[in-house]
């Protein structure tokens, strides 16, 4: 997609009122494929489901890249910072007030916002939503409630599971999934965008048309 067509359709995006919401994808984003970054996998998966795959341009505003969506009848904004995890909440903070025209802005607040991360808490293949609450040891998602003083983002959990053995955390969660995982990882990416979907559905039919 060109640039001109793509900042067109952010105009177009922005320009117009309905309800809209972000979601950001985190990892480190020099490190993709590890465990850390399937956020970021996740929403490759949702851009391609919508269609939207050739539309990732970088935003250097908020250091991220960024497509921008429709579905159910909300405007999205997917975001996938390009910095470190521990970091990625001030892509996602900044994010929320660009201007994508001299005159419009996405006016996103913490309620507007869903984070896709893993979870070490949850073997590989569970999916599962969190509405708010501490960060439970995830750095990025602790770096997303210090960037946006709250903890009211919805949050799409998908499990990776706990190291065995001697293997560290750290070791665990930065290196890539093995072959085996991957075989399972399609479908994990399928579910997770799947409920995603329905979220971003049951939101959608209780939004208001026009916020004001």
């Amino acid at each position: 997609m060109l640039a001109a067509e793509v900042a067109g359709r952010a105009r177009a995006l922005v320009g117009r009122a309905g309800p809209r919401a972000m979601v950001a994808g985190l990892g480190n984003y020099g490190l993709r494929g590890t465990r850390h970054s399937v956020g970021m996998e996740v929403l490759d998966q949702l851009a391609r489901q919508l269609a939207v795959a050739e539309g990732w341009r970088v935003d250097k505003r908020c250091c991220a890249d960024v497509a921008l969506a429709t579905a159910h009848g909300l405007e999205l904004v997917l975001l996938k910072p390009r910095r470190f995890m521990n970091l990625n909440g001030l892509s996602v903070a900044s994010a929320g007030c660009i201007s994508v025209s001299k005159a419009e802005i996405y006016s996103l607040g913490p309620k507007d916002i869903y984070l896709v991360h893993d979870d070490l808490d949850k073997a590989l293949g569970k999916v599962a939503i969190k509405l708010g609450g501490s960060a439970r040891g995830h750095n990025g998602v602790q770096s997303c409630i210090s960037a946006l003083h709250s903890n009211e983002m919805t949050r799409l959990r998908i499990g990776i599971g706990r190291p065995e053995g001697d293997v560290t955390v750290p070791s665990y969660v930065l290196s890539p999934f093995t072959a085996g995982e991957r075989e399972k990882l399609e479908q994990i990416l399928a579910q997770a965008v799947t409920c995603l979907l329905e979220l971003i559905q049951s939101r959608a039919s209780t939004e208001p048309g026009d916020r004001g």
